[in-house]
């Protein structure tokens, strides 16, 4: 029995022309895969198959516009985009966590943020904590290096200047355009970093 197996650029190709099965045959191919990782994030079959189901509506939807670009790495990119549906559910839970004191019978504050952190807490501030990292990391050379300073090594603007040799406006200038320059790369990356 000789069974030739499909690269997945190769379903690729051909849904991108016209096969509609091509896309189910690749979605079948990595499922499992897919659904595993996600409910061990999750921990809930429920709300792992929702999740799914919402991941490769997603990477469909990027393969439609055009925006998928092959390097080889199909399984690698959709696992990327079930994690970024994870850490988004979670992100929607944390913010929807807020309770009334007609909901709770008194007051509670309105807000469970008094329990240990969870899982989920955990995981979103790691996100967040890694995707501004990788956001200094693209500013230019002067801005990352008083961020840098300012956040990550704790010192003031008056140690800052001293260290680099400028002035304090020139420090409190740089770390103005990082913040502007972040700011502006959080918009087009469409980042939620609550």
């Amino acid at each position: 029995m000789n069974v030739q197996v499909l690269s997945d650029q190769t379903l690729l190709n051909s849904y991108l022309q016209g096969d509609q099965s091509a896309i189910s045959k690749l979605i079948e191919r990595h499922s499992r895969r897919v659904r595993d990782y996600i409910r061990m994030m999750v921990k809930d079959a429920g709300l792992a198959e929702d999740i799914f189901q919402e991941t490769f509506i997603k990477a469909v939807r990027v393969i439609d516009e055009g925006r998928y670009t092959d390097n080889g790495r199909f399984l690698s990119w959709v696992l990327r985009i079930a994690h970024n549906q994870v850490i988004d559910y979670f992100r929607a839970q944390k913010q929807n966590r807020q309770v009334s004191e007609s909901n709770a019978g008194y007051n509670i504050l309105g807000t469970l943020r008094f329990a240990e952190n969870s899982i989920e807490d955990r995981m979103v501030s790691s996100q967040i904590e890694a995707d501004i990292r990788a956001l200094v990391e693209l500013l230019p050379q002067e801005q990352r290096d008083v961020v840098r300073m300012r956040y990550y090594d704790g010192l003031s603007f008056k140690e800052i200047a001293e260290q680099t040799g400028v002035s304090i406006n020139t420090a409190l200038g740089r770390m103005r355009y990082a913040l502007i320059n972040m700011r502006k790369m959080i918009s087009e990356k469409n980042l939620a970093l609550c």
